[in-house]
């Protein structure tokens, strides 16, 4: 009778914990992702974890401070590829973004520093970083969201894959995949950059496409960058994060 007394007294209390949430919840420090049964036990599953949260909604937009905390990537280590997708039309909104107005990635300098050493980690398997998105103005973010509630596709806002208020506005989030380093050619992570699909995950892959998001998300977080679970591409650094900006990528 005492066991049956204790069996229904954990129930009890399994029933008074509240629902997990079905959109992901962020965590402070990456954790492994479990692996998927389609991918072998064998396989190493990607270090990926939600970005660390930040209250973007309570930070300030400080212009004057841009020119003094952001720097140029390329600056910082020129071997680093950029192809800034949203100063094109080659992106997910088929269109140039406002304030993306060069082909250029500018990141806090250190996060700027931190995803040098990334590069040189990278160098010594000939491959190297290929940055898609970095600083983003906040007008951009902005746009992104127009542009959602403008083509019905609110169902983005709502799974954490566009947001008005991001870490890319304060300059230490950066969108990017592993090349080549002596070709510049892109290595197979298994979707397009800004696939905003469950195959976009990180730890939802195979194969090849597998080992190059483990291999990516292994040399980004050993310089203190965080992975995001949705998207294989985002890393966010842990710098100080104390205002956004609004400036132009120029």
């Amino acid at each position: 009778m005492r066991a049956l007394a204790i069996a229904l007294a954990m129930t009890l209390a399994a029933c008074d914990r509240p629902a997990l949430a079905s959109v992901p919840v962020p965590l402070p420090v990456p954790v492994p992702l479990p692996v998927p049964a389609s991918v072998p036990a064998s396989a190493p599953a990607p270090a990926s974890a939600p970005a660390p949260p930040v209250n973007t909604r309570e930070l300030p937009v400080d212009n004057a401070a841009a020119a003094r905390l952001l720097v140029d990537v390329r600056a910082i280590e020129p071997s680093i590829r950029v192809e800034t997708r949203y100063a094109t039309a080659d992106n997910f909104t088929g269109a140039p973004l406002p304030g993306y107005e060069a082909n250029r990635a500018l990141l806090r300098r250190e996060a700027a520093a931190a995803l040098a050493r990334v590069q040189a980690r990278l160098a010594r398997e000939g491959l190297g970083l290929l940055v898609y998105d970095a600083y983003r103005p906040v007008r951009a973010s902005e746009a992104m969201v127009a542009w959602a509630r403008r083509t019905g596709r609110l169902a983005l806002l709502q799974g954490g894959y566009i947001a008005s208020r991001s870490r890319h506005n304060l300059g230490v989030a950066v969108d990017l995949t592993l090349c080549d380093r002596a070709t510049g050619r892109p290595l197979d992570l298994g979707t397009p950059f800004d696939a905003f699909t469950p195959a976009a995950h990180t730890a939802n892959a195979t194969g090849a496409a597998r080992r190059n998001r483990t291999r990516l998300a292994a040399a980004m977080s050993a310089e203190g960058f965080a992975p995001y679970a949705l998207e294989w591409w985002h890393f966010s650094y842990g710098a100080t994060e104390d205002r956004r900006f609004d400036v132009p990528v120029r």
